[in-house]
């Protein structure tokens, strides 16, 4: 089993969701985070001061899949987030040792 962490622009998660649907994933976390890569930061003008915005709103999601969907999850991903500009992003793939459902204490890929 993997966790995917995606790092993503806010405005792509219901295109990411969708495109994951129909792959036939069930369930992801959505987390709203800010941080800056090469983006970097840019100014903003309010109320006659200019300030530096450093951090930009980005969207975190995390899903565990079976090692067999890793490929198309991760490309899927790439397809519906991808705008060809900087600050599209990034995909980590970490391996996770255990998943249990609490409900039913399922474990493993069943537990998915």
């Amino acid at each position: 089993m993997k966790l995917i962490t995606a790092i993503i622009k806010p405005f792509k998660t219901d295109d990411v969701r969708e495109a994951l649907s129909a792959l036939g994933i069930s369930g992801m976390t959505l987390t709203e985070v800010k941080g800056f890569g090469r983006q970097k930061g840019h100014t903003e003008l309010y109320r006659g001061a200019e300030y530096v915005i450093d951090f930009l709103p980005k969207a975190k999601l995390e899903i565990a899949v079976a090692n067999d969907l890793v490929e198309q999850v991760v490309d899927s991903i790439c397809k519906a987030s991808g705008t060809d500009k900087i600050g599209d992003g990034k995909i980590f793939v970490t391996d996770l040792e255990q998943v249990i459902r609490i409900r039913t204490g399922e474990t493993g890929n069943d537990a998915l």
